[in-house]
């Protein structure tokens, strides 16, 4: 009797936890999406027309020896089987083996993965170390409706570079910087100058929506009630702007920055292509063309976790400066 009245308690507590209840909410919202990505990488082999086998094999291969690799690779079995095997080699780590090489997809994965992420991170530091700044700056020098002339040409400039698509970003830059000028090789992973263009081409846009953000987010916290108090106390500007206006204005700016992290790993497929970047972004693409389907399944699989890392780890990162919305949430 003791005992069930001490686990009542327990449970009352913990369930009257918010923290607990965020962090449930949480993690079921990040099973149920890795088991739709799981099962949407799944059924791409089946739903995409063509025979993944023959064209592995070609087309003059002997019927035999394409019944004979269907057979290995478990695609005569039902549906339901083939499901189950697919999930359970899974949790096993086990991707599976490309159709091509005959080399495992884990290691396929795990030989192309650094330079993706070496091109992403590089271009979300970028992004977040320029936008930052050039919001607040731009925040305080244009407040008021001060400084017309500059505030059009920030906000003309940022849409600009935001909606131009990220592949005529790197090809421009390809053309004056690589061809014209000379100042960066054209492609491939060789050396530090090799980074520049690329990172560029997946930085520019993200930093422009982010200087946006931090502008807007900044320049409403400035008529904030707290930040006439902190002048009126005749606190030193710098010390106003950077300790009582950013980090109330870098709640927007994380979620938004988070969801470019997402859209930057996604155009790494498009950046890596353009610069012959040896990534996964360009693997998926040869395998695509190759029809080799298992690498495909596997780089789909790891960008796929990746963005969900990031929503996750945003989401935390939020709960973290505002706990009160996390609260209310639960």
């Amino acid at each position: 009797m003791t005992s069930t009245t001490a686990s009542i308690a327990v449970f009352a507590n913990l369930t009257g936890n918010p923290w607990l209840r965020f962090a449930a909410r949480r993690f079921g919202r990040l099973l149920v999406s890795v088991w739709v990505l799981v099962t949407a990488a799944f059924l791409m082999i089946h739903l995409i027309p063509g025979d993944p086998v023959r064209a592995a094999l070609g087309n003059t291969a002997p019927v035999e020896l394409v019944e004979a690799r269907r057979a290995a690779l478990g695609l005569n079995n039902p549906l339901w089987q083939q499901y189950a095997d697919y999930l359970r080699h899974l949790f096993a780590g086990d991707f599976g083996t490309s159709m091509l090489s005959g080399m495992p997809v884990s290691q396929v994965i795990g030989d192309r993965l650094p330079a993706t992420a070496e091109l992403a991170g590089l271009a979300f530091a970028l992004a977040v170390l320029v936008s930052i700044p050039l919001g607040l700056v731009m925040a305080v020098l244009t407040r008021g409706g001060r400084r017309r002339p500059v505030e059009l040409a920030f906000t003309s400039g940022s849409v600009l570079l935001a909606v131009v698509p990220e592949f005529l970003v790197a090809v421009g830059l390809v053309y004056v910087f690589s061809v014209e000028l000379g100042w960066a090789p054209v492609a491939m992973r060789q050396g530090a100058s090799s980074y520049v263009l690329p990172v560029l081409a997946l930085a520019l846009g993200p930093a422009s929506v982010l200087a946006r953000i931090v502008r807007v987010e900044t320049l409403a916290v400035l008529q904030a009630e707290y930040i006439r108090t902190a002048r009126a106390k005749r606190l030193p500007d710098r010390r106003v702007y950077l300790r009582h206006a950013l980090p109330n204005a870098l709640t927007a700016t994380i979620t938004v920055g988070g969801l470019l992290l997402g859209s930057m790993v996604a155009g790494t497929v498009l950046a890596e292509n353009v610069f012959a970047w040896p990534g996964l972004g360009s693997t998926i693409v040869s395998s695509i063309l190759a029809k080799d389907y298992p690498v495909v399944q596997g780089v789909v699989l790891v960008y796929g976790l990746g963005v969900l890392l990031v929503n996750l780890l945003v989401d935390v990162a939020l709960a973290l400066l505002d706990p009160r919305s996390t609260i209310r949430e639960s």
